[in-house]
């Protein structure tokens, strides 16, 4: 009985720390779900967070954040409009229609690849290499969450 009592303490008390545990964790962005929560809120603030950039990098940098993030989202549309049509298909997939699915995701991803590549090296001009890495990583982080997201969601082609 008193080990059950001491157990339901321990248990009260660890959930009432998670919250704060994971506020901290996003600042080393090791916890996803706290990285997901984050972005969710103010992605730009937890990137300048994460960059502590200086006023003459802050200057450089942003601009080049933003045309970034404008690349992200007109591909995140493409990607969209692509996956809605194969969720949302009434009947099962035909062989050219699955070809053009596949053709489509392809292009989606060759152009983020050249927004990416774009993007670093405008971001190694701007700032220090440690800390145009630190933002690719970031990036990068963001991304695998996003599309750990989509891959649960999405359900493969029948």
């Amino acid at each position: 009985m008193r080990n059950a009592f001491a157990v339901a303490v321990l248990g009260v008390a660890l959930g009432l720390t998670a919250p704060l545990y994971a506020q901290e964790k996003a600042g080393d962005v090791t916890d996803m779900q706290a990285l997901r929560q984050a972005v969710k809120n103010d992605k730009r603030a937890l990137v300048g967070s994460m960059l502590n950039l200086s006023e003459s990098e802050a200057k450089r940098f942003w601009p080049i954040y933003e045309a970034y993030q404008r690349e992200i989202d007109n591909n995140g549309r493409r990607r969209g409009v692509a996956l809605q049509e194969l969720m949302f298909r009434d009947r099962p997939m035909t062989n050219p229609s699955a070809k053009q699915y596949a053709t489509e995701m392809l292009a989606v991803d060759e152009a983020l690849m050249r927004a990416r590549r774009t993007m670093r090296n405008r971001v190694m001009r701007a700032l220090p290499a440690v800390k145009a890495a630190r933002y690719m990583q970031l990036e990068e982080k963001i991304r695998a969450v996003q599309d750990y997201d989509v891959a649960a969601t999405v359900p493969l082609a029948r």
